[in-house]
């Protein structure tokens, strides 16, 4: 692995301001996607460091909360910057690992860095409030305070900037904070704690931890921890609900998704396409929020799958280091089969294969650009998540049937829709059951904007003004003897 600055590349976890291996000296390899190539060895870490982790955390947070906000900020600012000067590096590491496409993973490493420069600027807008109330004598005040030591564990389709949109608020409002990445991408992680080193972040502020699910659980339980992140899937993420349940903490989740893109009839078909490739092929179709079902009206259904086709047969499959490349590997075998499991099950209920819908000829974890005609809501694809380069191509007739499909769903993540009609935008977006909505947009992400969803896709919002929300307490303090 050839990066400018090889001291980016860590194969020990970072606790309380030091490098460290697993008391039990057990690792984790982690291998390169593409190639199968074991790029690192990582730590794997349980209960015991975790606990240490998370003493040192709260010693950590006692002495960060009372940093001024101007310092505070100061500090996330030159993290900012290393960042952005390491980019490349960064991207590299995140390309090696996880598979994406070079410059999609330094795209990735700018997007992450974006929510850190916000929230450094976002600390400083943290305020409190001065309320009336009926007697003369007496004045009532709300302050926000840090609520305290915080846990996040994040998942290896984004594993720089899910990180960071994490973590930067937290740091930002006065909070420390222990990660525990996936296992399969824990690089990104590891150069981010090196880079935070380096920006001044005082010990046991920002600790990475990797290992086993006893981490998971270790700071589930664990009193001291305050609040917890966590991004994966509905299944996992209710199980830790009711692990934090027992010491009442704040999370915040961000779960499964099932997003519908809708494409009516007055839709700018050219743009609707350009929105769906940017959407559902990104990252081999391996993220939270890209199209799974996609509904098309019948007056342009042939006309829109043709123009489909047509742009992803400009698609290239590779090795995300060579030039030229749209779609890496998916992550795993496991990955592979369920994408190929969604195919079978259409294609044995009546769906018609347009594109792809095999391993690709580079063999490994690469798999076509498919796409699927006349699938319908009883399809798995139309019900699971999917979590590959799969489209499926639904018919639809009314604006009224196709509202009804889009929220038939137990997931509220992410939606799209492509319209000219003023009046439908403003009556579509409302109708749509999800906490966001792209209305002639493929892409919703961005440092500035709460990303959340609604129903058993998780719970808060992360970004924006809102995200720093849930890294704080509000505290009301009455003043008496004032006549």
């Amino acid at each position: 692995m050839q990066l400018t600055d090889q001291s980016l590349l860590k194969q020990q976890c970072y606790i309380n301001g030091e490098w460290k291996t697993a008391l039990s000296q057990a690792t984790i390899t982690v291998n390169n996607p593409a190639t199968g190539e074991h790029i690192a060895q990582v730590p794997n870490m349980g209960r015991i460091e975790t606990e240490l982790a998370i003493k040192g955390a709260e010693k950590a947070f006692k002495q960060w909360k009372n940093f001024s906000v101007r310092d505070r900020s100061k500090i996330l600012k030159n993290w900012y910057q290393l960042i952005i000067a390491n980019k490349e590096d960064l991207g590299l590491l995140l390309c090696l690992e996880q598979g994406k496409p070079l410059p999609e993973a330094i795209r990735e490493v700018a997007h992450g860095a974006s929510y850190i420069e916000w929230y450094a600027e976002e600390a400083k807008r943290i305020s409190g409030d001065i309320l009336p109330i009926p007697a003369v004598d007496k004045r009532a005040f709300v302050t926000k305070e840090p609520i305290g030591v915080c846990a996040a564990i994040t998942p290896w389709n984004f594993p720089n900037s899910m990180i960071t949109r994490k973590v930067s608020p937290a740091l930002a409002a006065g909070c420390s904070v222990i990660v525990r990445p996936a296992s399969k991408t824990p690089l990104s992680a590891l150069a981010l704690a090196e880079l935070a080193h380096r920006a001044g972040l005082p010990d046991g502020v920002f600790n990475v931890i990797t290992g086993s699910r006893e981490i998971g659980d270790t700071l589930a339980e664990s009193p001291i921890v305050r609040k917890f992140s966590f991004t994966g899937s509905t299944e996992v993420g209710a199980k830790l609900m009711a692990q934090c349940a027992s010491t009442v903490k704040k999370m915040t989740l961000e779960l499964g998704g099932n997003a519908p893109f809708i494409v009516f009839d007055d839709a700018n078909i050219e743009e609707a396409v350009k929105g769906v490739i940017a959407n559902k092929y990104r990252n081999a179709g391996q993220t939270c929020v890209c199209a799974n079902r996609i509904y098309v009206h019948d007056k342009i259904y042939d006309e829109f799958i043709h123009q489909l086709s047509i742009a992803v047969d400009t698609l290239k499959v590779g090795n995300g280091l060579d030039e030229g490349v749209n779609i890496g590997p998916l992550i795993d075998q496991s990955a592979v089969h369920k994408v190929k499991e969604h195919i079978q099950d259409a294609l044995e209920k009546g769906a018609t294969l347009i594109r792809g819908g095999k391993t690709h000829s580079l063999g490994g974890l690469f798999f076509e650009p498919t796409i699927l005609a006349n699938v319908t809501q009883s399809m798995k694809v139309a019900r699971e998540e999917t979590f590959g380069p799969l489209a499926p191509i639904i018919r639809f007739y009314t604006e009224e049937e196709v509202i009804t499909y889009a929220n038939d769903t137990i997931f509220g993540l992410a939606s799209y829709f492509f319209s000219q009609d003023l009046a439908r935008i403003f009556r579509v977006s409302e109708a749509l059951e999800y906490g966001m909505v792209g209305a002639n947009t493929g892409t919703l992400s961005n440092e500035m904007a709460p990303f959340g969803g609604v129903k058993q896709s998780g719970i808060g919002r992360e970004g924006s003004k809102y995200g720093v929300a849930d890294y704080l307490e509000i505290k009301y303090t009455l003043l008496g003897g004032l006549s």
